[in-house]
């Protein structure tokens, strides 16, 4: 199957870390441009962090030098270190890539961030 997984959402207090992990399937995240969304009760869809084919970085201004997107090309897993959070953070966070000319999605995974 092509697909997409997150894992690693949970609960954290404010300032803490999370890893979460897009672990993938059917597709190589070493050839894939991938991304990572979030989604919050009431706002629209924010794109957080991409990483190119060839390894190029980009970040929302919301959480620039806060959060890292990585890859791990023999997991075929791409992940998201979220350092620092804050309660604004609180959202799902959703994989996202490309395959047959068309979006890829996986299902979410929750992050909350209260004390």
């Amino acid at each position: 199957q092509v697909q997409l997984v997150e894992s690693g959402g949970g609960l954290v207090q404010p300032g803490g870390s999370l890893r979460l992990s897009c672990a993938a399937s059917g597709i190589a995240v070493s050839i894939n441009a991938m991304n990572w969304y979030r989604q919050a009760p009431g706002k629209e869809r924010e794109l957080v962090a991409t990483i190119t084919r060839g390894g190029i970085t980009n970040y929302g201004d919301s959480v620039k030098g806060r959060f890292a997107i990585s890859r791990d090309s023999t997991e075929n897993t791409v992940y998201l270190q979220m350092n620092s959070l804050k309660p604004e953070d609180t959202a799902v966070y959703v994989c996202n890539t490309y395959y047959a000319r068309s979006p890829l999605w996986g299902q979410g995974t929750q992050v909350t961030v209260s004390s």
